[in-house]
């Protein structure tokens, strides 16, 4: 899609859009848990900088996901291979090994 960005940052996302020059921020929405916190982050940004935020529903496939989630299967031995990227799978493993479980 043409004119849109994934990046990283630190600090406020107000912020960060500004200096970006977004006309918008799109948002992945898990669950209603997820809406009721990002309405109300979206709705500070609107009235600190006047930069809309869109929601877009997650894949079904992957709605029950979380880091906690992921971490807790691969803690234990699971397979998060197709729950994760595979850079992210490799260095879960990685890490748990370092850990000893």
């Amino acid at each position: 899609m043409p004119n849109i960005r994934n990046e990283f940052f630190k600090g406020l996302l107000e912020d960060f859009s500004r200096d970006l020059g977004a006309d918008a921020i799109v948002k992945g929405i898990r669950a209603e848990t997820d809406f009721d916190y990002e309405l109300q982050m979206a709705q500070m940004n609107q009235s600190l900088s006047g930069i809309d935020t869109f929601f877009i529903s997650t894949s079904p496939q992957y709605s029950f996901l979380s880091s906690s989630l992921v971490r807790e299967v691969g803690r234990f031995g699971g397979d998060v291979s197709t729950m994760v990227p595979a850079s992210v799978a490799a260095r879960l493993v990685d890490r748990f090994a370092e850990q000893g479980k």
